[in-house]
């Protein structure tokens, strides 16, 4: 009777660095069928570990600046005022048109973008447990310097402010639970009365006819 638009959903994810942003969106991707995470560009270093095309495109500044020329990003930004972050378009929208979900894990200023080149996408704000929590990340991660924390911190004061341009927010104090949180706010949006493409009126109508008479026998 009722038929739901086969698009997939478009969900941004933001956070403070070491909020555990990527644990969450990977376990929810291991969770969840239809559903992978958009690779982002950026022009910073390649941390140990990291794979070209898998964890970002890792690309030159001169490069990724050539890319907003193109008009090739759908959205972009410049993060701890040093490196260029952005979303390549080349395939994302058609990937949603097939029917798959498509979480962007992206920085702020990219998601406010994105919220008015697409609106309807679903944006999700993860907060550490506390600042003294995420301190302890930070360290633990090994991979930040002292002036590199600094700006984060820094960033992420200014980030908090922002909380209110999203619809939801989860904090990462138990991963399984935020991992859970997600999937339950992913599976609510699948029953937004928008979603529905078309409402099959006459066999509602004849179901309601068939129970009238019914009751009346």
């Amino acid at each position: 009777m009722i038929k739901s638009k086969k698009k997939g959903d478009l969900i941004v994810i933001s956070g403070p660095s070491g909020c555990g942003k990527d644990s969450i969106c990977n376990k929810v991707i291991k969770k969840r069928k239809n559903i992978q995470i958009s690779v982002s560009m950026t022009t910073r270093e390649k941390r140990q570990g990291e794979k070209e095309g898998k964890d970002y495109y890792f690309v030159t500044k001169e490069e990724f600046e050539k890319s907003i020329e193109n008009d090739d990003l759908l959205e972009y930004a410049i993060v701890h005022e040093k490196d260029y972050y952005g979303t390549p378009k080349s395939n994302l929208f058609k990937i949603l048109e097939d029917g798959i979900d498509v979480i962007l894990i992206i920085d702020i200023q990219g998601a406010l973008q994105i919220k008015e080149k697409y609106p309807e996408a679903i944006f999700i704000f993860i907060l550490p447990p506390s600042m003294r929590e995420l301190k302890k990340r930070l360290i633990k991660r090994g991979s930040e310097t002292k002036e590199s924390m600094f700006r984060r911190f820094k960033s992420m004061y200014k980030e908090i402010n922002e909380i209110v341009k999203y619809n939801y927010v989860v904090v990462n104090d138990e991963l399984d639970d935020a991992v859970n949180k997600v999937i339950a706010i992913l599976d609510s949006q699948k029953c937004r009365v928008d979603r529905i493409e078309e409402l099959d009126v006459s066999s509602i109508e004849e179901v309601m006819h068939e129970d009238l008479v019914d009751l009346n026998d």
